[in-house]
């Protein structure tokens, strides 16, 4: 089981950056694809980004490409997301995220861009906030 601490979050003007950090622990062998979801109020939780620990890519939504870049140190398990422009649609609960891997029809590993429910875990979320 692996535990997932969020941090980083916080209110900027739209335009603005944050560093989200996600802080993992425990057994994280099984759940290689790590990344990070959000959820507005009233909205469904989207995955933003996601990446393979083992080197086997990184996913971005395409609301977020070209402003957001998810990254991993190995040797601390912290996973983190540089978000640069930001917009006031970006304002939502962030989750860190650790899940599974796949494998395509030729045997590579893969991560998909999103998180299945009862097999991923999460963090507790930390709050984005961006104004006008």
């Amino acid at each position: 089981q692996v535990q997932l601490v969020e941090s980083g979050g916080g209110s900027v003007q739209a335009g603005g950056s944050l560093r989200l950090t996600c802080q993992a622990s425990g057994y994280t062998v099984n759940t290689p694809c790590m990344g990070w979801a959000r959820q507005a109020p009233g909205k469904d939780r989207e995955a933003v980004a996601v990446f393979h620990t083992g080197g086997a890519g990184i996913h971005y939504a395409d609301s977020v490409k070209g402003r957001f870049t998810i990254s991993h140190d190995n040797d601390n398990s912290t996973l983190y997301l540089q978000m640069n422009s930001l917009k006031p649609e970006d304002t939502a609960m962030y989750y860190c995220a650790a899940d599974g891997q796949y494998l395509n029809a030729g045997g590579s590993r893969y991560c998909a861009l999103d998180f299945r429910p009862g097999f991923a875990s999460w963090g507790q979320g930390t709050q984005v906030t961006v104004s006008s």
